[in-house]
Protein backbone atom coordinates (compact mmCIF):
# COMPACT_ATOMS: atom_id res chain seq x y z
CA UNK A 1 0.00 0.00 0.00
CA UNK A 2 1.05 3.70 -0.40
CA UNK A 3 1.00 5.25 3.01
CA UNK A 4 0.22 9.02 3.45
CA UNK A 5 3.64 10.72 4.60
CA UNK A 6 4.30 13.80 6.30
CA UNK A 7 4.86 16.74 4.18
CA UNK A 8 6.63 19.88 4.16
CA UNK A 9 4.77 22.08 7.18
CA UNK A 10 6.09 25.41 5.30
CA UNK A 11 3.23 25.32 2.40
CA UNK A 12 0.68 25.52 4.90
CA UNK A 13 -2.34 23.15 4.81
CA UNK A 14 -3.61 22.37 0.78
CA UNK A 15 -7.29 22.72 1.18
CA UNK A 16 -9.25 22.98 -2.07
CA UNK A 17 -11.99 25.67 -0.56
CA UNK A 18 -11.43 28.87 -1.11
CA UNK A 19 -9.26 31.33 1.20
CA UNK A 20 -11.45 32.98 4.03
CA UNK A 21 -14.30 30.46 3.10
CA UNK A 22 -15.17 30.42 7.20
CA UNK A 23 -13.74 34.14 8.06
CA UNK A 24 -15.60 35.03 11.32
CA UNK A 25 -17.02 31.53 12.34
CA UNK A 26 -16.45 30.24 15.32
CA UNK A 27 -16.52 26.10 14.64
CA UNK A 28 -15.90 23.48 17.91
CA UNK A 29 -13.73 20.64 17.18
CA UNK A 30 -14.17 17.48 19.68
CA UNK A 31 -11.50 15.44 19.96
CA UNK A 32 -9.24 17.74 18.05
CA UNK A 33 -6.07 16.97 19.57
CA UNK A 34 -5.30 14.01 17.36
CA UNK A 35 -6.12 12.03 14.28
CA UNK A 36 -8.99 13.56 11.85
CA UNK A 37 -10.02 16.13 14.74
CA UNK A 38 -6.78 17.24 14.31
CA UNK A 39 -6.52 17.71 10.71
CA UNK A 40 -10.14 19.51 10.41
CA UNK A 41 -9.16 22.01 13.05
CA UNK A 42 -6.20 22.77 10.93
CA UNK A 43 -7.90 23.52 7.83
CA UNK A 44 -10.68 25.24 9.53
CA UNK A 45 -8.32 27.30 10.88
CA UNK A 46 -6.31 27.81 7.49
CA UNK A 47 -10.06 28.88 5.75
CA UNK A 48 -10.01 31.67 8.59
CA UNK A 49 -12.27 30.29 11.17
CA UNK A 50 -11.99 30.28 15.24
CA UNK A 51 -11.24 27.02 15.90
CA UNK A 52 -12.29 25.87 19.77
CA UNK A 53 -10.51 22.96 20.75
CA UNK A 54 -12.42 20.22 22.89
CA UNK A 55 -11.09 17.07 24.41
CA UNK A 56 -9.68 15.51 28.09
CA UNK A 57 -5.77 16.30 27.36
CA UNK A 58 -5.21 19.35 27.54
CA UNK A 59 -1.70 19.20 26.90
CA UNK A 60 -2.66 17.12 23.56
CA UNK A 61 -5.25 20.42 22.28
CA UNK A 62 -2.15 23.06 23.67
CA UNK A 63 0.53 21.16 21.17
CA UNK A 64 -2.46 21.51 18.05
CA UNK A 65 -3.59 24.60 19.26
CA UNK A 66 0.61 25.60 18.76
CA UNK A 67 0.68 24.30 15.41
CA UNK A 68 -2.12 26.40 14.39
CA UNK A 69 -0.82 29.34 15.79
CA UNK A 70 2.23 28.40 13.96
CA UNK A 71 0.86 28.23 10.66
CA UNK A 72 -1.34 31.84 11.19
CA UNK A 73 -4.67 30.61 12.30
CA UNK A 74 -6.65 30.97 15.48
CA UNK A 75 -7.58 28.66 17.60
CA UNK A 76 -8.22 28.50 21.56
CA UNK A 77 -8.56 24.89 23.54
CA UNK A 78 -11.00 23.57 26.67
CA UNK A 79 -10.51 20.64 28.43
CA UNK A 80 -13.97 18.52 28.66
CA UNK A 81 -15.13 15.33 29.46
CA UNK A 82 -17.73 15.32 26.68
CA UNK A 83 -20.12 12.33 28.66
CA UNK A 84 -20.76 14.53 31.26
CA UNK A 85 -23.75 16.82 31.07
CA UNK A 86 -22.84 19.22 33.15
CA UNK A 87 -19.44 19.45 32.15
CA UNK A 88 -20.92 19.93 28.11
CA UNK A 89 -23.47 22.76 29.16
CA UNK A 90 -20.76 24.85 31.07
CA UNK A 91 -18.62 24.40 28.01
CA UNK A 92 -20.51 25.55 25.55
CA UNK A 93 -21.68 28.44 27.70
CA UNK A 94 -17.48 29.41 28.35
CA UNK A 95 -17.20 28.83 24.05
CA UNK A 96 -19.67 31.62 23.86
CA UNK A 97 -18.31 33.74 26.96
CA UNK A 98 -14.83 33.57 24.94
CA UNK A 99 -15.75 33.91 21.34
CA UNK A 100 -19.76 35.35 20.98
CA UNK A 101 -20.68 32.65 19.23
CA UNK A 102 -20.86 29.01 17.12
CA UNK A 103 -21.16 28.43 13.83
CA UNK A 104 -20.35 25.31 13.60
CA UNK A 105 -19.72 21.59 15.64
CA UNK A 106 -17.89 19.19 14.97
CA UNK A 107 -18.81 16.38 16.91
CA UNK A 108 -15.68 14.04 16.18
CA UNK A 109 -14.49 12.53 19.70
CA UNK A 110 -14.72 8.80 19.65
CA UNK A 111 -12.92 6.06 21.50
CA UNK A 112 -13.48 2.16 21.36
CA UNK A 113 -11.36 -1.20 21.84
CA UNK A 114 -11.16 -4.05 20.14
CA UNK A 115 -13.50 -7.32 21.76
CA UNK A 116 -16.11 -9.87 21.20
CA UNK A 117 -19.28 -8.93 22.27
CA UNK A 118 -19.45 -12.10 25.16
CA UNK A 119 -16.04 -10.29 26.85
CA UNK A 120 -17.29 -6.83 27.00
CA UNK A 121 -18.74 -5.63 30.20
CA UNK A 122 -21.43 -3.24 31.05
CA UNK A 123 -19.11 -1.00 31.97
CA UNK A 124 -17.56 -1.22 29.09
CA UNK A 125 -20.00 -1.29 26.83
CA UNK A 126 -21.66 1.84 28.45
CA UNK A 127 -17.65 3.87 28.37
CA UNK A 128 -17.76 3.17 24.62
CA UNK A 129 -21.80 4.11 23.88
CA UNK A 130 -21.11 7.56 26.22
CA UNK A 131 -18.25 8.55 24.10
CA UNK A 132 -19.54 7.78 20.47
CA UNK A 133 -23.27 8.77 21.23
CA UNK A 134 -24.18 10.41 24.63
CA UNK A 135 -21.46 12.96 24.32
CA UNK A 136 -22.21 13.82 20.69
CA UNK A 137 -25.60 14.10 21.56
CA UNK A 138 -25.00 16.58 24.28
CA UNK A 139 -22.47 18.79 22.33
CA UNK A 140 -25.20 18.97 19.61
CA UNK A 141 -28.26 19.94 22.05
CA UNK A 142 -26.29 22.46 24.08
CA UNK A 143 -24.86 24.16 20.66
CA UNK A 144 -28.57 24.51 19.39
CA UNK A 145 -30.05 25.41 22.84
CA UNK A 146 -27.52 27.89 23.70
CA UNK A 147 -27.15 29.56 20.41
CA UNK A 148 -27.96 27.93 17.06
CA UNK A 149 -31.87 27.87 18.17
CA UNK A 150 -31.95 31.36 17.47
CA UNK A 151 -29.14 32.20 14.93
CA UNK A 152 -28.55 28.65 13.18
CA UNK A 153 -25.76 26.97 12.22
CA UNK A 154 -24.31 23.24 10.95
CA UNK A 155 -23.24 20.19 13.09
CA UNK A 156 -21.48 17.69 11.29
CA UNK A 157 -21.47 14.35 13.49
CA UNK A 158 -18.34 11.97 12.74
CA UNK A 159 -19.60 8.06 13.26
CA UNK A 160 -17.94 5.13 11.27
CA UNK A 161 -18.30 2.42 8.25
CA UNK A 162 -20.88 0.48 10.21
CA UNK A 163 -22.89 -1.37 7.11
CA UNK A 164 -22.51 -4.61 7.59
CA UNK A 165 -22.20 -4.54 11.41
CA UNK A 166 -18.51 -4.18 13.08
CA UNK A 167 -17.63 -7.65 13.88
CA UNK A 168 -15.01 -7.31 17.64
CA UNK A 169 -16.00 -3.88 18.29
CA UNK A 170 -20.06 -3.99 18.34
CA UNK A 171 -20.50 -1.56 21.17
CA UNK A 172 -18.73 1.00 18.86
CA UNK A 173 -20.99 -0.06 15.85
CA UNK A 174 -24.22 0.42 17.81
CA UNK A 175 -23.08 3.93 19.17
CA UNK A 176 -22.27 4.47 15.60
CA UNK A 177 -25.56 3.63 13.99
CA UNK A 178 -27.20 5.77 16.83
CA UNK A 179 -25.90 8.44 16.01
CA UNK A 180 -26.81 7.95 12.43
CA UNK A 181 -30.26 8.08 13.37
CA UNK A 182 -29.81 11.04 15.92
CA UNK A 183 -28.50 12.74 13.02
CA UNK A 184 -31.50 12.08 10.61
CA UNK A 185 -34.09 13.44 13.64
CA UNK A 186 -32.10 16.34 14.57
CA UNK A 187 -32.03 17.54 10.93
CA UNK A 188 -35.89 17.08 10.78
CA UNK A 189 -36.58 19.05 14.29
CA UNK A 190 -33.94 21.76 14.54
CA UNK A 191 -34.21 22.27 10.07
CA UNK A 192 -36.95 25.33 11.46
CA UNK A 193 -33.99 27.23 13.08
CA UNK A 194 -32.02 26.92 9.77
CA UNK A 195 -29.69 24.23 11.64
CA UNK A 196 -28.26 21.55 9.36
CA UNK A 197 -26.86 18.30 10.67
CA UNK A 198 -25.00 15.71 8.90
CA UNK A 199 -22.90 13.00 9.43
CA UNK A 200 -19.35 11.84 8.14
CA UNK A 201 -18.58 8.16 7.84
CA UNK A 202 -14.84 7.57 7.53
CA UNK A 203 -13.83 3.46 6.33
CA UNK A 204 -10.21 3.16 7.02
CA UNK A 205 -8.47 5.74 7.40
CA UNK A 206 -4.76 6.04 8.07
CA UNK A 207 -4.89 8.16 11.45
CA UNK A 208 -2.77 8.18 14.49
CA UNK A 209 -6.10 6.27 15.98
CA UNK A 210 -4.67 2.86 14.42
CA UNK A 211 -1.62 3.21 17.15
CA UNK A 212 -4.16 3.10 19.92
CA UNK A 213 -4.99 -1.02 18.83
CA UNK A 214 -2.77 -4.06 20.03
CA UNK A 215 0.19 -5.18 18.41
CA UNK A 216 -1.65 -8.44 17.67
CA UNK A 217 -3.51 -6.03 15.07
CA UNK A 218 -1.12 -4.88 12.86
CA UNK A 219 -1.03 -7.51 10.70
CA UNK A 220 -4.57 -7.30 9.57
CA UNK A 221 -4.60 -3.49 9.48
CA UNK A 222 -1.65 -3.87 6.92
CA UNK A 223 -3.97 -6.14 5.27
CA UNK A 224 -6.67 -3.42 5.04
CA UNK A 225 -6.05 -2.02 1.43
CA UNK A 226 -6.63 -5.45 -0.26
CA UNK A 227 -10.49 -5.49 1.41
CA UNK A 228 -10.74 -2.23 0.02
CA UNK A 229 -11.97 -1.74 -3.94
CA UNK A 230 -9.88 1.66 -3.92
CA UNK A 231 -6.71 -0.34 -2.65
CA UNK A 232 -5.74 1.93 -0.52
CA UNK A 233 -6.55 3.76 2.99
CA UNK A 234 -7.89 6.83 3.12
CA UNK A 235 -6.05 10.24 4.38
CA UNK A 236 -7.09 12.55 7.21
CA UNK A 237 -7.44 15.13 4.39
CA UNK A 238 -9.50 13.41 2.41
CA UNK A 239 -12.36 13.20 5.82
CA UNK A 240 -11.73 16.79 6.99
CA UNK A 241 -12.87 17.89 2.86
CA UNK A 242 -16.18 15.99 3.79
CA UNK A 243 -16.61 17.57 6.82
CA UNK A 244 -15.33 20.85 5.60
CA UNK A 245 -17.89 20.42 2.50
CA UNK A 246 -20.82 20.30 5.24
CA UNK A 247 -19.95 23.14 7.12
CA UNK A 248 -19.60 25.56 4.16
CA UNK A 249 -22.68 26.96 2.49
CA UNK A 250 -22.09 24.92 -0.34
CA UNK A 251 -24.16 22.31 1.69
CA UNK A 252 -26.86 24.48 2.58
CA UNK A 253 -29.71 22.48 1.28
CA UNK A 254 -28.17 19.49 2.44
CA UNK A 255 -29.30 18.29 5.84
CA UNK A 256 -29.94 15.22 7.11
CA UNK A 257 -27.40 12.60 5.09
CA UNK A 258 -24.43 10.30 5.92
CA UNK A 259 -21.48 10.89 3.71
CA UNK A 260 -19.15 8.17 3.33
CA UNK A 261 -15.96 8.59 2.78
CA UNK A 262 -14.55 4.92 2.83
CA UNK A 263 -13.72 4.25 -1.03
CA UNK A 264 -16.55 1.68 -1.99
CA UNK A 265 -15.72 -0.66 0.83
CA UNK A 266 -19.48 -1.30 2.02
CA UNK A 267 -20.01 -2.67 -1.36
CA UNK A 268 -17.49 -5.15 -1.48
CA UNK A 269 -18.68 -8.90 -1.01
CA UNK A 270 -17.43 -11.88 -0.69
CA UNK A 271 -16.93 -14.29 -3.58
CA UNK A 272 -16.85 -11.27 -6.03
CA UNK A 273 -13.84 -11.46 -8.04
CA UNK A 274 -12.54 -7.93 -7.05
CA UNK A 275 -10.33 -6.15 -8.75
CA UNK A 276 -7.84 -3.76 -6.97
CA UNK A 277 -6.18 -0.77 -8.69
CA UNK A 278 -2.87 -1.39 -10.51
CA UNK A 279 0.03 1.34 -10.62
CA UNK A 280 -1.00 2.59 -13.96
CA UNK A 281 -4.59 3.34 -12.34
CA UNK A 282 -2.70 4.36 -9.17
CA UNK A 283 -1.45 7.59 -10.54
CA UNK A 284 -4.61 9.04 -12.14
CA UNK A 285 -5.82 12.09 -10.42
CA UNK A 286 -9.26 10.63 -9.48
CA UNK A 287 -7.38 7.71 -7.59
CA UNK A 288 -4.17 8.85 -5.90
CA UNK A 289 -4.29 9.94 -2.16
CA UNK A 290 -5.26 13.40 -1.55
CA UNK A 291 -2.81 14.86 1.14
CA UNK A 292 -3.61 18.29 2.10
CA UNK A 293 -3.00 17.86 5.16
CA UNK A 294 0.87 20.02 5.35
CA UNK A 295 1.40 17.96 9.10
CA UNK A 296 -0.08 14.86 8.50
CA UNK A 297 1.72 11.30 9.86
CA UNK A 298 2.16 8.01 9.06
CA UNK A 299 0.36 5.98 11.92
CA UNK A 300 2.90 3.68 13.50
CA UNK A 301 1.99 0.39 12.54
CA UNK A 302 2.62 1.51 8.68
CA UNK A 303 5.94 3.44 8.98
CA UNK A 304 7.64 0.78 10.74
CA UNK A 305 6.22 -1.77 7.86
CA UNK A 306 7.76 0.39 5.53
CA UNK A 307 10.84 0.53 7.38
CA UNK A 308 11.35 -2.80 7.65
CA UNK A 309 10.39 -3.36 4.02
CA UNK A 310 13.25 -5.37 1.79
CA UNK A 311 14.11 -2.62 -0.31
CA UNK A 312 14.08 -3.57 -4.35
Amino acid sequence: MSSPSPSSCASGYRSVFAPGLLAGQVVIVTGGGSGIGRCNAHELAHLGAQVVLVGRKPEKLAAVQAEIEADGGLASTHACDIRSEDGVVQLVQQVLAAHGRIDGLVNNAGGQFMSPLESISARGWEAVVNTNLTGGFLLARECFKQWMAAHGGAIVNIVADMWGSMPGMGHSGAARAGMVSFTETAAVEWARAGVRVNAVAPGYIASSGMDNYPPEAAERLRAIPRTVPAGRMGTEAEVSAAITFLLSPAASFISGTTLRVDGARPQSRTGWGMQLPDEATRERPAVRPFEGFHRAQTPRVFANAASSAPSA
